[in-house]
C-alpha cells in the first residue's frame, strides 16, 4: 500500500485547526474578504517572488472538493474539537455550485520577479459572496510560498558574491551558473521540501544533485531538464579501499570516468599528500591526459577560506598556473577544485576574498551547499506575512488593518492593493484602493479552480537574472 505524503490529498484538512471555525466569526452579512501576502522585512532587502504556480497546481487548480472529501473532514473534525464547527453547508455549496472548483482569485507578481520587502506580492479573494469565508481558510497553504520564494532570494543573493568577484577576476561570467551545486537532499525535511527548495534554487543556477528538484522543475513549470550533476566520490567509494588504496581508489576515478568533469573527494586522510603526491605526483599523468573536462579535486573539511587557497597553491606547485587578462592565476583546465563543506552565504565572501588576496580567480573553484541553502531558512528569514486588508460587511466597504502598539514592525495595509513602480523604476504598494490599475503589476493567475497564468522555469529565470549578468551581456551584445 503506498501512503500519501503528509497524510493527507484532501484540501479541506490542509489548514489550521482554528480556521475551521472562522466562518462563524466574520461580522454579519459579509460578502467579501480579501487579504495579502508580503515579505514585511527580513535579512534581504529584495525576494525573489516564486513557488506561488507549484502551490496552486498542487492544490487549487479543478475540482478539489468532493462528497468524500467533505466526509472526510466531517468525521475528523468532530473528533478534532468534540463538537460540529465544520462548516459543511459551505463545503457542499461549492461541489453543487461550482463542481468541486474554488471560488477564489489569486493576483500576484510575475514569478521571479526581485521586489523590494514590504510590497504586496500576492492577493485572494473571494468571487462568490457567500463564500467570503474562503479566503482565509487557505492563508495555511499560501503562506508557505515564504520556503521556495526565500531559498530562491537566499540563492540569489549568493550568485550575487559569486559573480562579484568572478567578474573581477575572471574574463568572462561564462561559468556562473555552474558555480553552486545544490548538495541539500539528505539535509531537507522532506523529499516534497527538497523538490520544492532544490527548484527554487535552480532558479539561479543549474548544478544540482537534488533529483526531486529537477523532477518539480519538469512537472511544475514545464523544464524539461532544469539542473545537471557530474560523476563524483564520497568518502565511501574512498575509504572502502583501506588508507594504502587511496591512490588505487583516485585512479579507479580517472580510468572508470576517462573523459569529462568528474569530482573526488579527497580529504579521507590527508588533503596536502593527496594533492601534492597523488594527484600531483603519482597520477599526474592521468589527470593531464583528461580531454574535455576537469578533474574536480574536493576538499572537505578544515576552514574553508585557508584550506581552498593552499590547496590552489599545492596544485600549482604540481601543474603550473597561468596568468588571466586580469591578472589573476588559474590552473590548467584539466584540473579544479569544489569547496562543499560550510558553504553559505555567510562564509562565500570570506572564501573568495582570500583566493582575491592570494591573486586565485574565482574560476578555480566551484562551491557545493546543502543546509545552508534548503534547510537553514524560516518564514521570519523573510518576516513573510498574510493579512486581512478589505472586506465588504452587511453592504459596506472596510479598509481592514491592524497596528500592535507594542510591534509597529506588524501594522498592516489597508484596502485594496495594487503593486506599481514610479518614474524612478521603484516599486511601490499603493494602499486603500487608490491605485491606478493599469499599472497594477499584479495579474490574476488563479480564478474559480483554473491556473490563467502558467509561468515556464525561462520566463522565471529571466525575471531572476541578476544585474550584472543583464549588464555584462548587453555590453557583449552592444559590443558586436
Amino acid at each position: 500500500m503506498a501512503y500519501q505524503a503528509a497524510g493527507t490529498d484532501n484540501i479541506l484538512l490542509v489548514t489550521d485547526s482554528y480556521k475551521v471555525t472562522h466562518h462563524m466569526q466574520y461580522p454579519p452579512n459579509t460578502t467579501n474578504v480579501y487579504s495579502y501576502f508580503e515579505s514585511r522585512g527580513g535579512k534581504f532587502e529584495k525576494t525573489v517572488f516564486f513557488g506561488l504556480q507549484y502551490i496552486i497546481k498542487r492544490w487549487l487548480c479543478g475540482k478539489v472538493v468532493t462528497e468524500e472529501k467533505i466526509q472526510e473532514a466531517k468525521e475528523l473534525y468532530h473528533k478534532h474539537f468534540m463538537k460540529d464547527h465544520f462548516n459543511v453547508e459551505g463545503w457542499r455549496y461549492i461541489l453543487e455550485t461550482y463542481d468541486g472548483h474554488l471560488p477564489i482569485r489569486i493576483k500576484s507578481v510575475p514569478e521571479g520577479m526581485v521586489v523590494p520587502y514590504k510590497n504586496v506580492l500576492f492577493t485572494v479573494e473571494n468571487t462568490d459572496p457567500k463564500c467570503h469565508w474562503l479566503t482565509n481558510y487557505f492563508e495555511t497553504l499560501l503562506v508557505q510560498v515564504w520556503y521556495p520564494m526565500t531559498v530562491a532570494t537566499n540563492s540569489r543573493y549568493q550568485k550575487e558574491i559569486i559573480a562579484k568577484y568572478l567578474d573581477e577576476t575572471a574574463e568572462t561570467l561564462d561559468k556562473l551558473p555552474f558555480m553552486l551545486h545544490d548538495f541539500g537532499f539528505r539535509g531537507s525535511s522532506s523529499v516534497e521540501s527538497a523538490g520544492i527548495g532544490g527548484c527554487s534554487h535552480l532558479v539561479n543556477f543549474m548544478g544540482t544533485d537534488t533529483i526531486a528538484g529537477i523532477t518539480t522543475a519538469r512537472r511544475y513549470y514545464g523544464c524539461d531538464i532544469a539542473g545537471f550533476s557530474i560523476p563524483a566520490a564520497e568518502h565511501s567509494t574512498i575509504t572502502t579501499w583501506g588508507k594504502d588504496g587511496e591512490v588505487e581508489a583516485f585512479r579507479n576515478m580517472l580510468t572508470r570516468f576517462p573523459d569529462g568533469l568528474v569530482a573526488c573527494v579527497s580529504d579521507s586522510y590527508n588533503i596536502w599528500d593527496a594533492c601534492e603526491k597523488v594527484w600531483g605526483g603519482k597520477l599526474k599523468s592521468l589527470v593531464e591526459q583528461r580531454k574535455n573536462g576537469s578533474l574536480v579535486v574536493r576538499p572537505d573539511s578544515g576552514d574553508p577560506p585557508t584550506v581552498v587557497v593552499q590547496v590552489l597553491d599545492i596544485l600549482a606547485k604540481c601543474f603550473g598556473k597561468s596568468l588571466n587578462k586580469k591578472g589573476y592565476y588559474l590552473l590548467p583546465p584539466y584540473i579544479r577544485v569544489i569547496q562543499g563543506d560550510g558553504i553559505s552565504y555567510e562564509t562565500l565572501g570570506a572564501i573568495l576574498e582570500n583566493m582575491k588576496i592570494n591573486k586565485w580567480s574565482a574560476e578555480n573553484l566551484a562551491f557545493g551547499s546543502g543546509g545552508a541553502l534548503l534547510q537553514r531558512l524560516d518564514r521570519d528569514t523573510q518576516k513573510c506575512a498574510f493579512k486581512c486588508s478589505y472586506a465588504v460587511c452587511n453592504g459596506k466597504e472596510v479598509n481592514v488593518y491592524k497596528a500592535p502598539i507594542t510591534d509597529p514592525g506588524k501594522k498592516s495595509k489597508k484596502g485594496r492593493l495594487t503593486l506599481e513602480k514610479t518614474k524612478d523604476g521603484n516599486f511601490v504598494t499603493v494602499e486603500e484602493g487608490a491605485g491606478d490599475v493599469k499599472k497594477d503589476i499584479l495579474e490574476t493567475v488563479f480564478e474559480n479552480g483554473k491556473l490563467l497564468k502558467d509561468f515556464s522555469f525561462d520566463e522565471v529565470r529571466a525575471n531572476a537574472e541578476i544585474d550584472l549578468v543583464n549588464q555584462r551581456k548587453k555590453e557583449k551584445s552592444d559590443s558586436q
